[in-house]
C-alpha cells in the first residue's frame, strides 16, 4: 500500500486532481491560476468556494476546496515528481 492506495485501486483507474487558486468568480465559474497559467473552471460542485481559495481541479471542474497548506504541499510533491522525469 502506498499513501492509502492499493494496487487494485491503481489498476482500476485513478483520477488526478490538481490544486489551483481561485482568482475571480462569475456565477458558477471561476478563473483559476497555477504557475502563472489561468483557466476558467466550473465551481458548480463547490458552491462554498470563495475568492482566494484553493480547489482541486479535475477535468475542468472544481471537485473540492482545500486549505492553502495542503495545496502548497501537494504542488511541491507534484514538482518533485516532475523533476524526476527530467533525470535520465
Amino acid at each position: 500500500m502506498y499513501y492509502g492506495l492499493t494496487w487494485a485501486k491503481i489498476q482500476e483507474g485513478m483520477c488526478l486532481a490538481i490544486p489551483v487558486r481561485i482568482v475571480s468568480i462569475d456565477g458558477d465559474e471561476a478563473e483559476t491560476e497555477i504557475a502563472g497559467v489561468r483557466r476558467r473552471v466550473s465551481i458548480a460542485f463547490t458552491p462554498e468556494a470563495k475568492l482566494g481559495d484553493y480547489v482541486l481541479l479535475h477535468t475542468g471542474y472544481a471537485i473540492g476546496v482545500i486549505d492553502e497548506a495542503e495545496a502548497e504541499e501537494t504542488l511541491k510533491l507534484l514538482e518533485e515528481i516532475a523533476s524526476l522525469s527530467e533525470v535520465h
